[in-house]
């Protein structure tokens, strides 16, 4: 019989077997282990096994022990398929991101590019920097190649100058970035943008300093529900 310690066990154990059966052409990188020891994609297949075995577990009442293992599998092979698709997508726009001043930044399945205000536009303006044109070039390249995320472009103000201006200006910003990448092919259906002005503030404002990171405009991808991962 399934204790509830046998079947996290279990689940577990599926989800270290799951991670390894998602390697590909590109397993050299995508399965090295992060400093826990465990590559980002295990972790996320042993999360989705666990919540499997959990579900799976309630629904077959007459045998709990098979119902986790059946949900484990489900749920675990999910989730480490899409952790090996965002894996591969950090590590190329890592790539292609270096040296242009653009961070990359990642919270389990989702993924932030930082861009700040003295890369992207000029004070007061929404027309895109010249220097800008080749990064965004490369994310576009990028985003037609991992086509499987929503794609939403925000648009930061410090808090200098009127409220509804500095919305406004950020929103137009945010906007003039979504219409390039949508004129370098990207899908449309996946771009939305919008504009925080001045609400969240990632520095003080009392400062330059501060005020010159708050200045950003950040693009958000996200997985879109249901969205079949290939391998690229």
């Amino acid at each position: 019989m399934f204790t509830p310690r046998r079947l996290i066990i279990a689940a577990t154990a599926f989800a270290m077997l799951s991670g390894c059966a998602a390697q590909g052409p590109y397993d050299t990188q995508s399965q090295a282990p992060s400093q826990g020891g465990m590559s980002k994609t295990a972790k996320y297949g042993a999360l989705g096994a666990l919540a499997g075995a959990v579900a799976g577990a309630a629904i077959n009442h007459d045998n709990r022990g098979k119902g986790a293992l059946i949900g484990a599998a489900v749920a675990g092979a999910a989730s480490a398929g899409y952790g090996y698709y965002v894996d591969k997508q950090e590590a190329e726009l890592r790539r292609s991101m270096e040296g242009t001043g653009v961070q990359v930044e990642r919270q389990g399945d989702n993924l932030n590019l930082i861009m700040p205000g003295n890369i992207t536009f000029a004070t007061n303006s929404a027309n895109i920097a010249s220097n800008f044109y080749s990064p965004l070039n490369n994310l576009a390249t990028s985003f037609k190649q991992y086509d499987q995320n929503n794609i939403e472009v925000v648009g930061h103000t410090d808090s200098t100058g009127g409220h509804q201006y500095n919305v406004n200006l950020s929103q137009q910003r945010a906007q003039s970035v979504a219409n390039y990448l949508m004129a370098q092919g990207v899908n449309g259906a996946r771009v939305t943008s919008r504009g925080m002005g001045p609400d969240l503030p990632v520095a003080s404002n009392a400062n330059e300093t501060g005020r010159s990171q708050n200045r950003r405009v950040e693009i958000k991808l996200t997985p879109i529900p249901g969205a079949q991962v290939s391998q690229q």
